[in-house]
């Protein structure tokens, strides 16, 4: 509960006089925080003048004859403007390393002569191939990979590796990949189309 007994002058011709502009700044600071929690504050007539306080009676439970509620202007509780929010963490993109990959041996659409089914094949890798961080080639035949893997742009399919991988067939198709270490995928070739046909004699493939 508070109380507050404003300042009063008295003076041989007058009773007393109160500035109630300094009246109406006292109440602002003295009851700031009734105010800010929206309790009303009452003035009674006392004997040495105007009695304010956040209840109609002083300790009793009925209000105090001449007990009036006192309009006290509103007190400016805006709230700080929020703050802005954080733009989201972005993670910095990382550059594809290869442009681009094509196999350039077999030639689309070439024919090769083999008996054994030994195939030299010659790639075009742009930038060169990063063997050094652990990127490699992976080599796809007629939908079947290869086993192993090659770390040069020049290297030969040998006879045990197309007995395992080749379809019967003449025609046949080859596909390249580069991977890294982890295997993640990195860049992909277009299929490449070609002809493996076997030396014959008398007519006869062989």
């Amino acid at each position: 509960m508070l109380y507050f007994n404003p300042p009063y002058r008295h003076d041989p011709q007058h009773n007393w006089m109160i500035d109630m502009k300094t009246v109406h700044y006292l109440l602002l600071g003295v009851f700031a925080a009734a105010a800010a929690a929206a309790q009303p504050i009452y003035e009674t007539p006392g004997k040495d003048g105007p009695v304010f306080s956040d209840l109609p009676s002083q300790g009793r439970d009925l209000p105090s004859p001449g007990a009036t509620e006192v309009t006290l202007p509103p007190i400016n509780l805006s709230d700080s403007p929020p703050a802005a929010p954080k733009p989201p963490a972005q993670t910095p993109a990382v550059a594809a390393h290869y442009q681009s990959l094509a196999i350039t041996e077999p030639a689309s659409g070439g024919t090769i002569h083999s008996n054994t089914g030994q195939i030299p094949v010659r790639l075009a890798i742009q930038p060169a191939l990063r063997a050094e961080q652990g990127d490699a080639i992976v080599v796809t035949l007629d939908g079947g990979a290869l086993p192993g893997t090659y770390t040069t742009a020049q290297f030969e399919i040998s006879a045990s590796q197309w007995q395992a991988a080749a379809t019967d067939s003449v025609e046949h198709q080859l596909q390249v990949s580069i991977m890294d270490r982890s295997g993640k995928l990195l860049i992909t070739s277009a299929p490449q189309s070609f002809y493996v046909h076997r030396a014959t004699v008398g007519g006869r493939a062989r």
